[in-house]
C-alpha cells in the first residue's frame, strides 16, 4: 500500500466526519454553517486530486485493512480511472450545491440539518465509488437510499415531498436486496468478494450457470437506481425536494450509482447476448419514454427530471452495446450530462426562487428581466440538445455513430432509427425550455417580478456552463480523463479515438440533422400536440404504484394478523409447524447415517426416574389448569432433570438446575398470589386436538433425531477434546465447565447476565407501573384475611431457623464461590444459593422486617455486577488479548501455601452480584405489591380473581 492508497479511507471518511459539524455550526450563522460543510469536501477533494497524476498515468491505488476476512469482509478501496471520474463529479458538484444551497434555502429552512443529510449522502456516493469489496459496496449502497430517503423528504411540511421520500426508498432499497444476492452470487462464483479479484475472472463468470441469475439481480438494482424502464416513475417524484437536492442526484450522484456499478462491473458481465438485449433495450426503451413524457411537462423540475431518466436511458444503452467505443461514448456522457444537468436544475431553482413558479405556462419573456440566468439556461440547455460547439454534442454524436453500427435480432435499422427518434425529442423539450420560459413577450401576471438573483446563486452554474462551453470548444482537454475512465470500464486496451468537433460526413451527422429538424418541428407543433396528449389515455405509474404498495401492505396485514394475534398457541404451533416441516426436508434429502452403536443396557434407578419424568409431565398437561398444582409439577420435572445431571456425571449443571428451581418456584408462588388459581378455557375442543396432534410430532420428531445422534458415530469431532485439553492450561482452572463459562465463551455469559438484569428491571417496571395505576388503588383496598388458611404468617420455628442458616447460607455461597474455577460451583451457582438464602428471610420474617435490614439497593447491585463484568473484558483488551480472556498466576503469602489467582474470579464476581440483584429486584417488585395491600409476603396463593374483585375488595369468585 503506498503513500496515496492511504488517502483512500480518509477521502471515504471526510464526508461523513464533516456531517458532525453543520449542526452545531448552524448556531454561528448561515456562512460559518455553509463554510463548515464545505471545508471537509474541499479537503477530501484536494486529496483526491493529489492521487489524480498517478490514477492518469494508469496507475490503480489501493488501500487494504482486514476486517472480517473469513466471512470475505474486508476494508478495501481502489482508485483507478472511473472512480476518479465519479469521485472527482461527486466532490465537485457537492462543492457547488453547498454554495447554491447557502443562498437557496431561506432562513425558514433548517440549514444546519439539509447540509448534515448532504454529507452523509456525499460520504455513502464516494463509498460506493472508492469500494474495492463487494460487501462494503453494498453497505454504502444502502446508505444512498437512506439518506437520498433524507434529503427528498427534507420539506416534511409538504405531502409530495414525504411520498417521493418513500417511493424512492421503496424502489431503491427493493433493487438494492436484489443486488445484494446477485452480488453475493457473484462472490461465489469467483471464491472472492474484492472487485479487485472479481474483475480479473470474466470468463470463469460467464461460463458459470449461475451468471444469468447474478446478472438479472445485479441489474434490478443498477436499474431501479438510475431509474431504468419500468422502474423510471420514482425519479420525477423526487423533484418534491429542494432544488439543490435534485441538481445532485440528477446530475451527479444517486442515478449515477446505477450507471457506475454497469461501467465497474462492465469488464466481466457485458460482451454476452444476455447482457446486450437486457442492458441496450431497458436503456433504448428508457431514452425514449423519458424523452417523450419530458416534452410535454410544463413544470420545469419535471421536465428536466424526465430529461434525466432519457439520458440515463442513452448511457445505459451505450454500455449495453458492449462494443468499446460505445463505452468510451458513455464515459463521456457521463461527464457532459453531469454538468449541463446540474446547471439546468439550478437555473430553474433560480427561476422558481424568483418568480415563485416553475409552471411554464405562466412563465415568458424572462430574458429581458432575467439575462443572467437567460444566457446559462440557453448555453445548458442547447448541450443537452446536442447543438454544435457544446460538449452535448460530441457525445451525442458519438452515440448515434454506436447506433447506427448496431443490430439488434438481425436488423440494422431499429436502433438508428429509434435513437434517432430519442435525440429528436430531446431537441424539442430542450428548445421548449429556453422557447416558452425566456423568449416572447414580457408578462404583467407574474407570480413574483422576476430578476437575476445575487452572484452566490447564479456562480455555480456559470462555472459548469463555462465547463460546457470549453469542452464543447476543445474537447481534447477532457480526452485525458476520457481515456483514464474509458480504460477503467474497458479493463484493457482503448480502441483509437480522438475527442473532435468534425468527425466528417458519417451517417451520425444525417441522424443529428434530422434530430435538430425534427425537434424544431415538434416544438413549432407542440400546442395541438399537447391536446392530444392530454386527451390520450395512458397508464400513470404513481398510481400503478400506489396500487401496488397498497395491495401488498394489505396481504402483509393479513398475513401477519393471521400469523401473529398475540395468542401463544398459534405462534407456537407455527413455529413448531415450520421447525418439523423444515426438518422433515432435511432429513428427506440427506443419508441416514447408519447405526453403529449398541443399547447400554437400562439400570432400575434410571428407569424408575424416566417414569417419574413422564408421569410428571403428562399430569402437568393434564392438569395445567390448576396453577398451583402445575407449579408442583414443574418443581419436580426439575428435581428430576437435576438428577439426569447428577447421573450423568454433571454436578455443576445439577447445582444450576436445583438452584434455578428453587428461586423461580419461589417467585412464581408468590406471583400466584394476584392471579386466579385456575386457567380459564379458553381453548375450542378442535383446537386442543391440533395443539395435541403438532406437540405430540414435535416430540416423535426430538426423540426420533435424539436416538439417531445416540446409535450412530459422526465424522466430526466433538469439541470438548479441545476443552478438556485446553481447560488449565489456557483458563487455569480444572472444572471444565466453569472455565467455558467464564472465559472460552465468556461473551455468552457476559450477554446471559445483561439479559438477566434487564428482565429484572422489566419486572420491576411492570409491577411499578401497576401500583401507580387503577391496580394500586384496587390493592389498596383489598382485605387478604378472609382468604388466610394459615393463622400465623410468620410461623416462629421459621423464623429461627432461617436466621440461624442465614449466615450458613452465606458461608456455603462463598464456599460453592471461591471453588467453582477447579471444582463444581462458580459465580452463577453461589449467587443463587445466597439469593435462597434471602428469599428465605423474606418468607419467614416479612418483607418489612427485612427491607428494614437492607443496605444495598438491587439496581445498584445489577449495575455494579455487570460493570465488574464488562471491567474484566476491557482488561483483556488493554493486554491486547481477546475480549474477556482470563489471565492467571501463582501468589505466596506467608504462612499461607501458594494459591492461584485468576482474573475470571473478578468475572465471576460480577456474575454473583448480578444474579443476587436480578433476583432481590424480581423478589421486591413482586412484593411490593403484597405490601399495597398492608400485608407482608404470603407465599401460598390464595382463592382471588383480582379481575372479578368489587371495588370494595370483596371477590364473588372467592371461597
Amino acid at each position: 500500500m503506498d503513500t496515496a492508497g492511504s488517502f483512500l479511507p480518509i477521502i471515504a471518511a471526510l464526508p461523513f466526519l464533516g456531517a458532525l459539524f453543520p449542526g452545531l455550526m448552524i448556531q454561528a450563522g448561515r456562512n460559518t454553517c455553509a463554510a463548515f460543510t464545505a471545508a471537509p469536501t474541499i479537503l477530501a477533494l484536494v486529496l483526491l486530486l493529489l492521487c489524480a497524476p498517478a490514477v492518469m498515468h494508469g496507475e490503480v491505488l489501493q488501500f487494504q485493512l482486514p476486517w472480517l476476512p473469513k466471512l470475505g469482509l474486508n476494508v478495501n478501496f481502489m482508485l483507478d480511472g472511473l472512480g476518479l471520474l465519479f469521485a472527482g463529479l461527486i466532490l465537485g458538484i457537492g462543492l457547488l450545491i453547498i454554495l447554491y444551497a447557502r443562498f437557496y434555502l431561506s432562513r425558514e429552512d433548517p440549514m444546519g440539518q439539509f447540509y448534515t443529510y448532504l454529507l452523509l449522502f456525499q460520504g455513502a456516493m464516494v463509498g460506493i465509488v472508492l469500494s474495492d469489496n463487494i460487501l462494503l459496496l453494498l453497505v454504502f449502497w444502502e446508505l444512498t437510499s437512506l439518506s437520498s430517503f433524507l434529503l427528498i423528504g427534507y420539506w416534511k411540511h409538504l405531502p409530495e415531498g414525504r411520498q417521493g421520500a418513500r417511493m424512492a426508498l421503496t424502489v431503491t432499497g427493493t433493487g438494492g436486496l436484489a443486488m445484494i444476492a446477485g452480488m453475493l452470487i457473484l462472490g461465489n462464483i469467483v471464491g472472492s468478494y474484492d472487485l479487485s479479484v472479481i474483475l480479473t475472472q470474466k470468463e470463469a463468470i460467464q461460463a458459470d450457470p449461475m451468471y444469468l441469475p447474478a446478472l438479472l439481480l445485479i441489474l434490478a438494482g443498477c436499474f431501479t437506481k438510475s431509474a431504468q424502464f419500468p422502474f423510471h416513475f420514482w425519479l420525477p417524484h423526487a423533484m418534491a425536494a429542494p432544488t439543490p437536492v435534485s441538481a445532485y442526484l440528477h446530475s451527479a450522484t444517486m442515478v449515477k450509482a446505477g450507471l457506475f456499478l454497469m461501467a465497474r462491473m462492465w469488464p466481466v458481465l457485458a460482451g454476452t447476448p444476455e447482457w446486450f438485449y437486457i442492458v441496450a433495450t431497458t436503456g433504448l426503451i428508457t431514452m425514449l419514454i423519458g424523452a417523450k413524457i419530458a416534452l410535454f411537462k410544463d413544470d420545469l423540475k419535471a421536465l428536466l427530471a424526465f430529461s434525466t431518466v432519457s439520458h440515463l436511458g442513452l448511457i445505459t444503452m451505450l454500455l449495453g452495446f458492449g462494443t468499446k467505443m460505445a463505452a468510451v461514448a458513455a464515459v463521456f456522457h457521463i461527464i457532459n450530462h453531469a454538468t449541463f444537468k446540474a446547471a439546468l436544475f439550478m437555473s430553474a431553482g433560480i427561476v422558481d426562487h424568483e418568480t415563485h413558479t416553475r409552471d411554464i405556462k405562466r412563465l415568458g419573456g424572462l430574458r429581458h428581466l432575467m439575462p443572467i440566468t437567460f444566457v446559462i439556461v440557453t448555453f445548458a440547455a442547447l448541450s443537452m440538445a446536442g447543438i454544435p460547439l457544446l460538449n452535448g454534442f460530441l457525445s451525442k454524436e458519438m452515440m448515434l455513430e454506436e447506433a447506427s453500427h448496431t443490430v439488434w435480432q438481425g436488423n440494422h435499422w431499429i436502433v438508428p432509427a429509434l435513437a434517432t427518434l430519442g435525440a429528436l425529442f430531446s431537441v424539442a423539450y430542450s428548445f421548449r425550455y429556453i422557447v416558452h420560459v425566456f423568449w416572447g413577450p414580457v408578462r404583467d401576471d407574474y407570480p413574483s417580478k422576476p430578476h437575476d438573483p445575487g452572484f452566490g446563486m447564479w456562480a455555480a452554474p456559470a462555472f459548469l456552463v463555462v465547463l460546457v462551453v470549453a469542452i464543447g470548444l476543445a474537447p481534447f482537454l477532457a480526452e485525458p480523463l476520457v481515456r483514464a475512465s474509458a480504460g477503467a470500464v474497458i479493463g484493457g486496451a482503448l480502441p483509437e479515438f480522438h475527442l473532435k468537433i468534425w468527425h466528417g460526413i458519417t451517417p451520425a451527422l444525417f441522424m443529428s440533422g434530422a434530430a435538430v429538424l425534427g425537434g424544431a418541428i415538434l416544438l413549432a407543433l407542440h400546442a395541438p400536440m399537447m391536446r392530444l396528449w392530454l386527451a390520450t389515455p395512458r397508464p400513470e405509474a404513481k398510481t400503478m404504484f400506489d396500487g401496488l404498495t397498497r395491495a401488498a401492505t394489505r396481504a402483509s396485514r393479513a398475513f401477519t394478523n393471521g400469523v401473529h394475534n398475540g395468542a401463544l398457541t398459534r405462534n407456537g404451533a407455527t413455529f413448531t409447524v415450520t421447525v418439523l416441516a423444515a426438518g422433515w426436508l432435511a432429513w428427506a434429502g440427506g443419508e441416514t447415517l447408519p447405526a453403529s452403536r449398541e443399547m447400554l443396557p437400562i439400570a432400575a434407578l434410571p428407569a424408575i426416574g424416566w417414569m417419574l419424568l413422564v408421569v410428571a409431565t403428562i399430569g402437568l398437561v393434564a392438569f395445567h389448569r390448576n396453577r398451583f398444582l402445575a407449579l408442583v409439577l414443574m418443581g419436580i420435572v426439575g428435581l428430576i432433570v437435576s438428577l439426569g445431571f447428577v447421573y450423568f456425571s454433571a454436578p455443576d449443571l445439577a447445582l444450576t438446575q436445583i438452584s434455578v428451581e428453587v428461586v423461580t418456584i419461589i417467585l412464581l408462588l408468590l406471583a400466584l398470589n394476584f392471579i386466579p388459581r385456575t386457567t380459564p378455557v379458553e381453548s375450542s375442543p378442535a383446537r386442543r386436538m391440533r395443539d395435541a396432534a403438532i406437540a405430540i410430532a414435535g416430540g416423535v420428531a426430538v426423540t426420533g433425531l435424539t436416538y439417531a445422534i445416540l446409535i450412530s458415530d459422526f465424522a466430526f469431532e466433538s469439541i470438548s477434546a479441545f476443552h478438556l485439553a485446553n481447560s488449565y492450561k489456557g483458563g487455569g482452572g480444572t472444572n471444565v465447565v466453569n472455565v467455558i463459562l467464564v472465559d472460552f465463551r465468556g461473551f455468552d455469559t457476559y450477554g446471559e447476565i445483561i439479559v438477566l438484569g434487564i428482565a429484572a428491571l422489566v419486572i420491576f417496571a411492570l409491577t411499578d407501573t401497576v401500583l401507580k395505576g387503577a391496580g394500586g388503588r384496587w390493592l389498596a383496598n383489598w382485605d387478604q384475611s378472609k382468604y388466610r388458611e394459615a393463622g400465623d404468617r410468620h410461623p416462629l420455628m421459621m423464623v429461627v431457623a432461617t436466621r440461624v442458616m442465614m449466615p450458613i447460607a452465606l458461608m456455603v455461597g462463598a464456599f460453592i464461590f471461591l471453588r467453582g474455577h477447579n471444582e463444581p460451583g462458580g459465580g452463577f451457582i453461589a449467587g443463587l444459593i445466597v439469593a435462597i438464602a434471602f428469599l428465605m428471610q423474606y418468607m419467614a420474617s416479612g418483607f418489612a422486617w427485612a427491607e428494614s435490614r437492607q443496605r444495598v439497593t438491587y439496581h445498584a447491585t445489577i449495575g455494579v455486577g455487570v460493570l465488574i463484568a464488562s471491567l474484566t473484558g476491557l482488561g483483556a483488551w488493554l493486554a491486547g488479548k481477546p475480549f474477556l480472556t482470563s489471565a492467571y498466576g501463582y501468589i505466596t503469602l506467608p504462612p499461607i501455601e501458594k494459591f492461584e489467582w485468576a482474573t475470571a474470579m473478578a468475572f465471576d464476581t460480577g456474575v454473583f452480584l448480578t444474579v443476587v440483584g436480578a433476583v432481590m429486584l424480581a423478589l421486591n417488585s413482586l412484593s411490593s405489591m403484597a405490601r399495597r395491600t398492608g400485608e407482608t409476603v404470603n407465599i401460598f396463593p390464595m382463592d382471588i380473581n383480582p379481575a372479578r374483585a368489587d371495588a370494595d375488595g370483596t371477590d364473588e369468585g372467592g371461597k
